[in-house]
C-alpha cells in the first residue's frame, strides 16, 4: 500500500506481543495454554506504591508536568542512581519516559544518523535492531554462543567497531537469555569502548535487581568512569517493581543527550502519566526490602525450569544469573517429526508446533537473532512452570 511509509517495511511487529496475543487468542478460544512469552512479572505492584499514585489522585496531581519528569521523580532518580550504582547525575541529567522502551528510542532519534551503526549483541531483546531501523540507523548484529554463557567477548566487539559505530546497546542481565556480567568481564568491554571515543554505551540496566546466586550488578560508567560522558544509563520501575503497566522509565546521561531527547518528547507524547510518575517516585524513595525476597522466588523458578528443561530430550539449557528468561538450544530436535506430523526445521517450527499440539506459547530464536534457540519467561506461579515444563518434556519425547 504506498500510503504507508517506508520506514514501516524495514521493521518487523513485536515477537514477543505477537506470541502472548496468540496465547490470548487460544484460550478465549477454548484452549488450554500455558503463556510463557510475555516479561511480566506475575507479582502485584507493591501495597505502599499503589497507595502513593491514589494520594496523587486526591490531591490532584492530575496536570501536565515538565515533559521528562517531575522534579521530584528526576530527585528520586538522582538518589537511587548515587545509592546503587555509585553515579552522580544532576536532574538536568535525567530524562523520564514513558517506559524504559520509549527512553530508549528517544535516544536512537536524537542522535542517529543514515549510516550510523549500532552494535547489538544477539541474542538482543527483539525491539532493538527494530528501534535503530526506524530512527535511520544500521543494526550491527555480533552473535555470541551458549557456550560463553551468550556473552559478548571483548575481541568480537573490538572486531565490529568501525569508524560508523555510534553506539553500543549493552544489556545486563539480559533479555532473553538473563546472561549477566561481572564486575571483571565488564572491565574486559570497558578497556575496548575506551579505546573507541566515538562510541558511546546505551546501558538498559531494566533487571538490574533480579540477580541470582552470589552475583553482584554492576553498569558500565560505574565500572569504567572515563565512559561516564558518553553513557547513557537507561532503567525503569516496571520489572524490580511489578510496575509494568505503569509505564515509567528513566536515563541519566550527559546534559546535551538528555536535551535532546527532550525535544524528541516534546513532540510526541509530552510528560508520561502525572500519576504513575508519583508511584515511581514512591518506589524509588520508599521500602525495597520486598526486593530481594522477589528475587528468591525467580531464583527457585529458575532452578526448575533449567532442571525440568535440561531433563527434556534434544534440549539444552544453560542456567542465567539474571532476569526471569532462560534461552534453551533445541539444536537436538530440529530434523524430528512431531506427533502431529509436524516437520522441526528450525526454531519457529518447534515454538509453533509445541503451541499446536501442547498449549504451551514461547517465543521463537530467530526473533531475538539466535537460533535454534527458544525463550521462556519465568515469571509466572511454579505449578504454571511445572505443567509447562511437563508438557515440553512430553513434547520432546514424541518426537521421532
Amino acid at each position: 500500500m504506498g500510503f504507508i511509509a517506508d520506514a514501516l517495511g524495514r521493521i518487523k511487529p513485536s515477537a514477543t506481543i505477537a506470541v502472548t496475543s496468540k496465547a490470548r487468542e487460544l484460550k478465549a478460544a477454548g484452549r488450554d495454554v500455558i503463556g510463557l512469552g510475555a516479561g511480566e512479572p506475575d507479582f502485584d505492584t507493591p501495597d505502599h506504591i499503589k497507595a502513593a499514585a491514589i494520594k496523587a489522585i486526591e490531591r490532584g496531581e492530575t496536570k501536565y508536568t515538565a515533559v521528562d519528569g517531575l522534579p521530584e521523580l528526576k530527585a528520586a532518580i538522582a538518589a537511587k542512581f548515587s545509592r546503587e550504582n555509585g553515579l552522580d547525575y544532576q536532574p538536568n541529567q535525567i530524562s523520564v519516559g514513558t517506559g524504559g522502551k520509549q527512553v530508549l528510542y528517544n535516544a536512537l532519534m536524537a542522535t542517529l544518523n543514515p549510516g550510523d551503526e549500532v552494535l547489538i549483541a544477539a541474542p538482543y531483546w527483539v525491539s532493538y535492531p527494530d528501534m535503530v531501523l526506524l530512527a535511520g540507523g544500521t543494526p550491527k548484529i555480533i552473535e555470541t554462543t551458549l557456550e560463553d554463557g551468550f556473552k559478548l567477548r571483548p575481541e568480537a566487539l573490538e572486531a565490529a567497531i568501525t569508524e560508523r559505530s555510534k553506539w553500543l546497546i549493552f544489556n545486563s542481565p539480559s533479555n532473553p537469555c538473563g546472561a549477566a556480567y561481572r564486575h571483571e568481564e565488564l572491565k574486559r568491554l570497558t578497556d575496548v569502548l575506551k579505546r573507541h571515543e566515538n562510541l558511546w554505551v546505551m546501558s538498559d540496566d531494566i533487571y538490574e535487581h533480579l540477580t541470582y546466586d552470589d552475583f553482584q550488578f554492576v553498569t558500565p560508567a560505574q565500572v569504567e568512569p572515563a565512559l561516564y560522558e558518553r553513557t547513557l544509563t537507561v532503567n525503569g520501575v516496571s520489572k524490580a517493581y511489578a510496575m509494568t503497566g505503569w509505564r515509567i522509565g528513566y536515563a541519566g546521561g550527559p546534559v546535551e543527550l538528555i536535551k535532546a531527547m527532550a525535544k524528541i518528547q516534546s513532540q510526541s507524547t509530552s510528560n508520561p502519566c502525572s500519576i504513575s510518575q508519583w508511584a515511581a517516585v514512591e518506589a524509588l524513595n520508599g521500602p525495597q526490602d520486598f526486593l530481594p525476597e522477589r528475587a528468591q522466588v525467580f531464583k527457585k523458578r529458575r532452578d526448575l525450569v533449567v532442571s525440568m528443561l535440561n531433563a527434556a530430550e534434544g534440549i539444552e539449557c544453560a542456567t542465567p544469573e539474571g532476569a526471569f528468561y532462560v534461552y534453551p538450544s533445541c539444536q537436538g530436535c530440529i530434523g524430528k517429526t512431531s506427533r502431529g506430523g509436524v516437520k522441526i526445521t528450525d526454531d519457529e517450527a518447534f515454538v509453533t508446533a509445541l503451541l499446536e499440539e501442547e498449549g504451551v506459547a514461547v517465543v521463537h530464536g530467530a526473533a531475538f537473532g539466535l537460533s535454534p534457540f527458544f525463550r521462556i519467561s519465568y515469571a509466572t506461579s511454579t505449578e504454571a512452570l511445572t505443567e509447562a515444563c511437563s508438557r515440553i518434556q512430553r513434547f520432546c519425547a514424541n518426537l521421532s
